[in-house]
């Protein structure tokens, strides 16, 4: 795999931001092999943190069977996810498995500016660009409970072929390698427990001093009045 690169006024804006006064949304970052199980998991997040805005995604690749535009991944041709990188249009990209996947920062700095909670589901490449764009983002990394449970589930899944399978089995192996570069890991063995452990990092980070202190300074000043 490649690591897509990033501009470097792209780097200088997004530290700005980070560093400003101004009050804004936490963002989370959730990576993961492919058939760790990622996808459920943050749906089910969604739908119990209804608070956190999900960031689709822009992908070159071609829609697995039941994947709509729009829903699952905006899907564009590869000529336009090159003229979309040449125009500045990404908050981060990267060419996992042979195709483009990107977030387009209008999916994520407005969004950030107005205090609302961004969650992006993008691969350890993407995580890496976010970090330096967002310093204080939180990532979380998902984690098979075996190899032959990954493959499991790659198999179980029926959307690839036998050559995508190997391929995504062979590259999970250096996708786990990063696995340590990330705030958290959360291994998918019982789904239930790993949503609860996804949760309460949500929840955790909501409640952390870099989110309270700006959000309650009226009542730190009433009590200590």
């Amino acid at each position: 795999m490649e690591r897509a690169g990033l501009e470097q006024a792209s780097v200088n804006q997004g530290a700005g931001l980070a560093s400003s006064g101004a009050r804004r949304g936490s963002l989370f970052v959730v990576a993961a092999p492919s058939g760790a199980g990622k996808s459920s998991l943050v749906n089910a997040v969604l739908a119990r943190e209804p608070d956190i805005v999900l960031s689709i995604s822009f992908t070159s690749r071609a829609p697995r069977p039941g994947e709509r535009h729009a829903q699952h991944y905006h899907f564009v041709s590869s000529d336009e996810f090159r003229r979309m990188i040449d125009a500045g249009d990404f908050f981060e990209y990267a060419i996992v498995h042979g195709d483009y996947k990107g977030t387009a920062r209008q999916s994520v700095e407005p969004l950030l500016e107005q205090g609302r909670d961004v969650l992006l589901e993008i691969d350890w490449q993407g995580a890496r660009q976010v970090r330096k764009l967002v310093p204080d983002c939180t990532t979380i990394f998902i984690l098979p409970p075996s190899r032959e449970e990954l493959e499991r589930r790659l198999r179980t899944r029926a959307q690839d072929s036998e050559e995508t399978i190997l391929r995504r089995l062979a590259d999970s192996r250096g996708e786990i390698s990063h696995a340590p570069e990330f705030d958290y890991i959360v291994v998918n063995d019982r789904f239930e427990r790993a949503l609860d452990d996804l949760c309460a990092i949500v929840r955790a980070r909501r409640l952390s001093k870099a989110v309270q202190v700006p959000a309650q300074q009226s009542l730190l000043a009433a009590l200590l009045a």
